[in-house]
């Protein structure tokens, strides 16, 4: 086996322009087929098609992101600490990163949902444009556009980049550190490492220590297969560790000398302490299952910790992300992800140090192995759109699999095969029509917990599979008696479009399902609805389902305790992932309190209510939980005070804090809640009794409201 080695392009190569630059940046050192840039346009463009089609039907998406980004466009202070309103009282639950892109394009075209929503689909673009070239400088295009094509198509892709949670920019930033990771293996210079690990920084001021479940995998790819010595290997190392610590690490020594006076508090944490929030809550928490300041039962006070992931995400084991609550958002193509990761482990098992074969193993194999054992075992707060964070890696070793199976179809082979290291023989035939028929099989059950919808393609699939995988094994002897070169090519082009029929036609059809389909809501996901899932639409919560919440703003509703107590001390939804507050323009009012956000909607009296005067408040009204907060944030396009930040539980305000503020006529209103509200804490109910005892309240447009400045008598 050989192993492929790096040729610089000269600087002096034809075109000048910052384009060609680019494209021969993305290229890498060989030169393309003439196709390889028409077909990567084609897949840039249907992925932007996808992921911008009819993008204004998720409306705010989320609420709680939505209600920060407006916050962002209005203060520069409520922009860099990632500020829940724009008095900047209190913060989201996470660094600002994944805000900072759409409140930028909330200030230069002005805040609306598209402005909001475009820069997150911009984001899946270039993921699969860097994922394409990742893959494409070791194994070709063809290898690079079938991972790009597997990434777009992805169910849980096609949701997350369509949405304003914080995943999309994560999945950007560590695709693109993989890149920056594969060209220092190639060359080995420091650099490229520096600038893998400032991504990795960045992708933690994105989503936390989400971002660092790659690291692993990264280094020991470094470590095993850099061209210098093993010393300077880790040295080199160590200077990507100083990257992530320089890109994460300035705004959080910022974050932590501004005194508590002159910033927000920090939502999420306890002691108003970021690195708190970040190793706790967001951290350890959600492997431990003891979440401080958590929602349901326990929460992580007292007692032993919540274990909260088994009531979001069902049991933990190894075959978790193939239950009804991941299957289908993430699984199609795991199966044959492996098959190839193992198929490349075992060819390269005798190559040398620097075999490209094993190290994007290591590379791609350590990103999906790390993060879905971490998310297979985690006890905390786990949700199905969280799985977007395998998709890079499960797409690029299916993408490096399907040359494979270019590779080991005879003699016919198109011209856009590229070798998968060398002829591959039986074994490599082996591995190719396993992944295919493991991929179609997979596929029928996954489509098999939703019955009635398009039944007929999961027999298709099955079909296709079988078909491919006996043209792949059959190959070369069927290509030895053809007698003509077009019936050689037929028989090399027919298995690879058969498998593509097989492992995409399922998260294909499921993606244009999430597409054509409203989401809001704070738990999201992607497809049909699935038996023993809560899924969109609502619905009881099944097997790990958030019980009476319904899991997405779609549908028809569920059959969640309405505007009740689901099981588990947990707020009944609606069926449509939260509470529809009101017709637009009508007097629903504020409705009761529970679910996780939706397309909320406020009604028009309480709007004209909030805004009367609001000039002379630095918050027009303040309300338990920034759930129930964000939608009045939208609707009026002021400052609102979220006590207990996300679900009330945060000790921010205390109830002293809160008489003062009130006394210094800062606050004008308080919006209560006339059912049980989600989460809820100790010191919100306080301010809520103490505010129900002393002021006068009205109702408008069916929601209680206590005036602030009209004392009881």
């Amino acid at each position: 086996m050989s192993t492929t080695t790096s040729v610089p392009v000269p600087r002096h190569a034809t075109g000048d322009s910052g384009a060609s630059r680019a494209w021969r940046l993305l290229r890498g050192p060989q030169a393309d087929p003439r196709w390889a840039r028409p077909a990567l346009c084609g897949l840039l463009a249907l992925t932007a098609l996808l992921y911008l089609w009819d993008l204004g039907r998720n409306g705010w998406a989320n609420d709680f992101y939505a209600a920060a980004v407006q916050a962002g466009t209005k203060s520069w202070k409520a922009f860099f600490f990632g500020s829940f309103d724009q008095s900047n009282f209190i913060t989201v639950d996470k660094t600002p990163g994944s805000l900072w892109v759409m409140e930028l394009s909330g200030r230069i075209f002005g805040f609306s949902q598209w402005s909001m929503l475009v820069p997150q689909a911009l984001e899946g673009v270039g993921s699969v444009l860097l994922l394409y070239a990742a893959v494409k400088r070791w194994f070709g295009p063809a290898a690079g556009l079938v991972a790009g094509l597997v990434l777009g198509l992805t169910p849980v892709a096609a949701l997350m980049f369509r949405f304003d949670n914080p995943d999309a920019l994560l999945v950007l930033l560590m695709t693109a550190a993989a890149y920056t990771l594969v060209r220092a293996v190639e060359n080995g210079r420091s650099r490229w490492l520096v600038l893998t690990g400032l991504l990795l920084g960045f992708a933690f001021l994105a989503k936390m220590l989400q971002a660092f479940l790659v690291v692993p995998g990264f280094a020991v790819t470094y470590l095993w297969a850099g061209p210098p010595r093993l010393g300077r290997r880790i040295w080199q190392t160590v200077l990507m560790g100083a990257g992530i610590i320089a890109g994460a690490g300035w705004w959080i020594l910022a974050a932590e000398l501004t005194p508590a006076a002159m910033r927000p508090y920090f939502g999420g944490s306890t002691s108003n302490n970021i690195l708190q929030l970040a190793i706790g809550y967001n951290g350890l928490g959600r492997l431990t299952g003891n979440e401080t300041g958590s929602i349901g039962p326990g929460n992580g006070r007292g007692g032993g910790g919540g274990g909260q992931g088994a009531m979001f995400g069902g049991a933990t084991g190894i075959f978790r992300l193939f239950h009804s609550e991941y299957g289908g958002q993430i699984s199609w193509l795991l199966p044959a992800a492996l098959i190839s990761l193992t198929a490349m482990a075992w060819v390269s098992r005798r190559a040398p140090r620097t075999d490209r074969t094993r190290a994007a193993a290591l590379l791609w194999g350590g990103w999906v192995l790390v993060t879905g054992l971490v998310f297979s075992y985690m006890n905390g707060i786990i949700h199905p759109y969280y799985m977007v964070a395998l998709a890079p890696g499960i797409a690029a070793l299916t993408g490096i699999g399907a040359t494979a199976l270019c590779a080991g179809v005879g003699s016919g082979r198109p011209p856009w095969a590229a070798p998968w290291p060398g002829r591959p023989g039986m074994a490599g035939r082996i591995a190719a029509a396993s992944g295919v028929l493991a991929s179609a099989v997979w596929a029928y059950v996954l489509l098999d917990r939703t019955p009635d919808w398009l039944p007929w393609l999961r027999w298709v699939i099955v079909l296709a599979g079988v078909a491919a995988a006996v043209l792949v094994l059959a190959g070369p002897r069927l290509a030895a008696v053809a007698r003509s070169r077009r019936a050689r090519l037929a028989l090399a082009v027919a298995p690879l479009g058969l498998a593509l029929v097989a492992g995409l036609a399922g998260p294909a059809a499921y993606a244009l399902d999430t597409v054509g389909t409203a989401h809001t809501g704070a738990i999201p996901s992607a497809g049909p609805q699935v038996a023993g899932f809560g899924g969109p639409g609502g619905g009881p919560g099944g097997q790990g389902g958030v019980p009476g919440t319904g899991q997405s703003g779609r549908g028809p509703a569920g059959t969640g305790a309405p505007n009740g107590t689901a099981p588990g001390g947990m707020p009944g939804g609606t069926g449509t992932g939260g509470v529809t507050r009101g017709g637009p323009g009508g007097d629903g009012g504020f409705g009761a309190g529970g679910g996780l956000g939706g397309d909320t909607t406020v009604s028009s009296a309480l709007t004209r209510l909030l805004e009367q005067d609001a000039a002379s408040y630095k918050w027009v009204a303040a309300t338990q939980g920034s759930e129930e907060a964000a939608p009045l944030e939208l609707a009026t396009g002021d400052a609102v005070m979220a006590i207990g930040g996300f679900n009330g539980t945060d000790p921010w305000p205390t109830l002293a804090v809160f008489k003062e503020l009130v006394a210094r006529h800062e606050i004008h209103y308080y919006v209560g809640q006339d059912g049980q509200s989600f989460g809820g804490g100790r010191g919100s109910s306080a301010i809520a009794a103490w505010v129900a005892a002393h002021f006068t309240k009205q109702t408008v447009g069916g929601q209680t409201v206590y005036d602030l400045t009209r004392p009881l008598s």
